[in-house]
């Protein structure tokens, strides 16, 4: 919470439960009883035990995350929640009142005296844990309500670059399905990932109005990737990488690299109970920039070979390159799939 955010926090209780001390005031003004000692007394050790105890209860809301969770969900938890609060409130209000000898009726049993209590605290806890958690409830809509907008402009701003580029914008769609998932498990976390998402979208437009990048450039916008899919697979997504640091101010084309890595996590990782790790490797091998993408998994059929960014990777490489520059996908053995792009150095150049 803010700091603006704490301070309403504390006005807010201490206005509540100074209010419910003003209530007992008038009540007893009404009867046209004398306000005593021990009922100030009384009234104060209600106030300062409601504040400590429902300031403890807000922090298990707040660490067990029942604010973010649908009425449901929450109602249940709520109750048990209010329940041992009241308790709670009232053992201690009891137990004080007792040790100074502030009680007006020393022969009433124990769990009436408590019964009596807990109620009438449960009329001041209910209202509060109400009030507490439609407030953040209704903030936490807000916010996914503004996530939900800014995904469908970045839905719309893909489909755009879509249409203008036919470059393989896919694995930007498998993030907004990561972030969607992320909404209502982890807002914070979504929110990240939106803005990783911003800077690869932008990265990506940039590298769009060219006919090459330097290989650095590229490398950048995959690692912001790969950054982001690690929230889809966690552990399950290994990475490992292999850059000769004299490749790095190689041209290649725009976002080719992100197509083969984004088809290795589609077709490969994807696909394995366990997952598995993607290698990425780029050095000179004679006379030509070779990059090669290891990912675990097997080819299945002709989906992984004959798939529409592939396809452009290969017609992309002879526009630019020539026919000697060369691109194939194969079975490297090991239940790895092996991607290897060559393009002439001296051509390239």
């Amino acid at each position: 919470m803010t700091s603006n955010g704490s301070k309403y926090y504390w006005w807010c209780q201490i206005g509540g439960w100074g209010s419910l001390a003003l209530v007992m005031v008038l009540n007893s003004s009404t009867l046209e009883q004398k306000i005593t000692t021990k009922e100030v007394e009384i009234m104060t050790i209600t106030v300062l035990t409601g504040i400590l105890v429902t300031h403890i209860f807000r922090e298990v809301i707040r660490r067990s995350g029942w604010a973010l969770l649908t009425v449901d969900k929450a109602l249940p938890k709520f109750l048990i929640g209010v329940t041992l609060t009241c308790i709670t409130i009232g053992l201690i209000r009891m137990a004080i009142v007792d040790v100074l000898n502030l009680a007006s009726h020393h022969n009433t049993e124990f769990m009436p005296r408590l019964l009596t209590v807990t109620v009438d605290t449960g009329l001041m806890i209910i209202p509060w844990t109400l009030i507490y958690y439609f407030y953040h409830y209704t903030q936490i809509s807000a916010r996914h309500e503004l996530d939900t907008l800014k995904l469908e402009a970045l839905v719309k701003e893909l489909e755009l670059k879509t249409i203008k580029s036919h470059i393989n914008p896919h694995f930007i769609f498998n993030a907004l399905n990561s972030i969607r998932a992320l909404i209502d498990e982890n807002p914070a976390r979504a929110r990240t990932a939106i803005t990783e998402l911003s800077n690869i979208l932008r990265s990506s437009m940039q590298a769009e109005k060219l006919e090459t990048v330097t290989f650095e450039k590229e490398l950048n916008i995959v690692k912001d990737y790969l950054a982001l899919e690690h929230i889809r697979f966690e552990d399950r997504l290994q990475v490992e990488y292999d850059i000769d640091e004299d490749t790095l101010d190689q041209p290649i084309p725009p976002m080719m690299l992100q197509t083969l890595v984004e088809n290795a996590i589609k077709h490969g990782i994807s696909r394995q109970v366990d997952g598995g790790k993607v290698t990425i490797v780029s050095d000179f091998k004679e006379d030509y920039h070779r990059l090669v993408i290891l990912n675990t998994g097997v080819l299945n059929g002709s989906r992984n070979t004959d798939g529409f960014g592939l396809a452009s990777t290969k017609n992309r490489l002879q526009l630019l390159f020539g026919q000697k520059a060369n691109f194939n996908i194969r079975e490297a053995g090991n239940n790895t799939v092996e991607a290897r792009v060559l393009i002439p150095v001296h051509m390239s150049k």
